[in-house]
């Protein structure tokens, strides 16, 4: 293991040791001044998942959300000076938590969360107008959709479970839900999606033709009228091109 490897790991686990020959401007051991740095990365690291996932923080209540928060930073490291891009793996990492194993729910609604980021720091793209979508153009054509549009399939009512966690609605009731993201303007959208309207966009986003991906009651209508006022679709390419 190299020194810097020691120092990293340190750095994010205050149950290690402080690395050897650390010394500040004097000469002496700057074992304090390593423990305090730490503790502020601890901090800072901490303070981006809660911002990052607040609905789970909510679910599982300040004490608890720091006792795991502080334990998945230090098995985690950023891969990126991005603090929007810290906490990719924090959704798998809850499923490995046993004592949150009677939550089922929870990386479902923590995943959920982490898309949401995505599809908010995702590149801005123009979107395709009304006047594109004609019988000749849709039918044969392949669906292009923005760079923040996601699509999660939940085996639990995730959404109504995150806007009631964050104060946002009742009691969440039902079973699974199919999510779809994206972003109109400034912020995600969440729109739950009927299972045959998240199959018909399920395989769009696959690459699959209309007339391919169109699924027996998934109200085709009403699903172009949605993706057209999400700003979520922005191109048709068709067969031959």
């Amino acid at each position: 293991m190299t020194r810097q490897t020691t120092f990293h790991d340190a750095l994010r686990d205050a149950g290690r040791p402080v690395p050897p020959g650390l010394l500040d401007r004097w000469g002496n051991s700057a074992g304090k001044r390593f423990d305090v740095y730490r503790n502020n990365v601890t901090l800072s690291l901490i303070e981006a998942l809660r911002d990052g996932f607040p609905a789970t923080a909510a679910l599982l209540g300040e004490a608890n959300f720091w006792a795991i928060a502080r334990g998945f930073v230090a098995d985690h490291a950023p891969k990126s000076p991005l603090m929007f891009l810290y906490g990719d793996a924090f959704s798998a990492y809850l499923t490995r938590v046993r004592p949150l194993a009677h939550l089922g729910y929870l990386p479902d609604v923590a995943a959920l969360e982490w898309q949401m980021r995505l599809a908010y720091h995702a590149a801005d793209a123009s979107p395709v107008t009304a006047d594109r979508l004609t019988p000749e153009t849709l039918l044969s054509a392949r669906f292009g959709f923005a760079p923040a549009v996601r699509l999660m399939r939940s085996d639990w009512p995730v959404a109504a479970i995150r806007a009631y966690a964050l104060g946002d609605g009742p009691a969440p009731t039902g079973g699974a839900q199919s999510v779809l993201i994206t972003r109109p303007e400034y912020d995600p959208v969440l729109t739950v999606l009927a299972e045959p309207q998240a199959a018909l966009m399920e395989a769009l986003m696959t690459g699959q033709t209309l007339t391919d991906a169109l699924q027996p009651d998934a109200d085709l209508p009403a699903f172009l009228t949605l993706i057209l006022q999400q700003n979520a679709l922005i191109s048709l390419i068709s067969e031959d091109e």
